[in-house]
């Protein structure tokens, strides 16, 4: 079988056919899920309606709260694609977004706790640099078994999520325990939650700064360029005299505490705690996310802004129309559309059936068969 099938990749594309095939990947997945929803005994125009009244317009009373809504959304999911993409851009396969957005989380709480009389501006720069080590360590301990021991960094990443949540589970219901039997942090003071602009905490404006400074890293930065090359071959990194175990250790911590700095934007500008469902599984979703922009910065910030469109739309569905199972069955659907037409933008399959024998060949194989 294996000779048969042949995976081929297919030659570069302008930018603009590129983008005609995305567009055109899109309207499929969006045909797709249409026909899903049509199975299911819905409009499919009306349901498309209602997830874009759903991410966009507000009520009366406030016309922006949508928009905003979609907004909180899309910034934790923002930040956390855009630290896992510079790792995926070194072939470092991390899995470890949620964990690392709950380090960067645990490390700032423990300034927004103990240090809540400071005045705002320096409790909020304390935090932000706790998340940076919390977040930047918990990333950089995978790195280091992966240099020095050749530990597999997809299962240790991954494992190391759950570390992570039981030691909220811990915090909760010991040393940081708010009230005596029950297990939780409690809410944080109102000098600790970021301030607000636009109707939402500034953090929207710490992501679109980030998707700016990535982005230089990666395509003006010596360390950017570095990345990409061990990325690109490890051997040919080394032969340019680059020290590869350096830049490994580098890039994790960078991309645990951009992660980091994800979980304190989530607990000071939306949830005011420390709670377990802090990351609302975005750790998981910014590798969807990276990947379909091609670890493009820009394009990771329009990615997760559709992505984010689609998770509050979603929500507002009514349930006469389409339960919330169903909804999250359509979600499904457009993604897994969306990425298979995006493999075979790339990637041409081929067949190549075995030669059929001539007629005198087959002939003179009887004859021997006969003898």
């Amino acid at each position: 079988m294996k000779d048969i099938i042949h995976i081929t990749k297919r030659p570069e594309r302008s930018a603009l056919s590129s983008l005609g095939l995305i567009a055109a990947a899109l309207a499929l997945a969006v045909v797709a899920g249409g026909v899903f929803i049509a199975l299911m005994g819905a409009n499919p125009f009306e349901v498309y309606a209602t997830i874009l009244k759903g991410a966009f317009v507000g009520s009366k009373r406030n016309p922006l709260s949508a928009i905003q809504s979609t907004v909180i959304l899309f910034v934790p999911l923002l930040i956390v694609s855009l630290g896992l993409s510079l790792a995926f851009k070194m072939r470092f396969w991390n899995i470890g977004g949620e964990g690392q957005m709950i380090f960067g989380a645990i490390f700032a709480t423990f300034f927004a706790l103990n240090y809540s009389h400071l005045p705002h501006i320096v409790l909020v720069i304390l935090m932000f640099i706790a998340s940076i080590i919390g977040g930047g360590l918990w990333g950089l301990i995978p790195a280091l078994f992966k240099v020095k021991w050749g530990v597999n960094e997809t299962l240790f990443t991954l494992m190391m999520n759950y570390v992570a949540l039981y030691t909220i589970e811990f915090l909760q219901a010991g040393p940081w325990q708010r009230t005596q039997g029950f297990a939780s942090v409690g809410s944080f003071e109102a000098n600790v939650r970021l301030a607000q602009v636009g109707g939402v905490h500034v953090g929207w404006i710490l992501a679109l700064l980030l998707t700016v400074l990535v982005a230089v890293y990666m395509s003006r930065a010596k360390q950017g360029y570095e990345i990409a090359v061990v990325g690109e071959s490890q051997a040919t990194a080394r032969y340019a005299g680059m020290d590869v175990k350096k830049v490994v250790l580098r890039t994790m911590f960078i991309s645990g505490a951009i992660c980091g700095v994800a979980g304190m934007v989530q607990i000071a500008g939306t949830d005011y705690t420390l709670s377990t469902g802090l990351t609302g599984g975005v750790g998981f979703s910014g590798i969807t996310v990276a990947w379909l922009a091609k670890l493009n910065p820009f394009a990771v910030a329009v990615i997760a802004a559709l992505f984010s469109i689609l998770e509050k739309g979603s929500k507002t569905i009514p349930v006469d129309v389409m339960s919330s199972e169903a909804s999250r069955v359509l979600q499904g659907i457009l993604l897994f559309v969306f990425l298979g037409a995006e493999f075979f933008r790339c990637y041409a399959i081929k067949l190549r059936l075995p030669p059929k024998k001539s007629a005198s060949a087959a002939q003179e194989g009887e004859e021997q068969t006969d003898g």
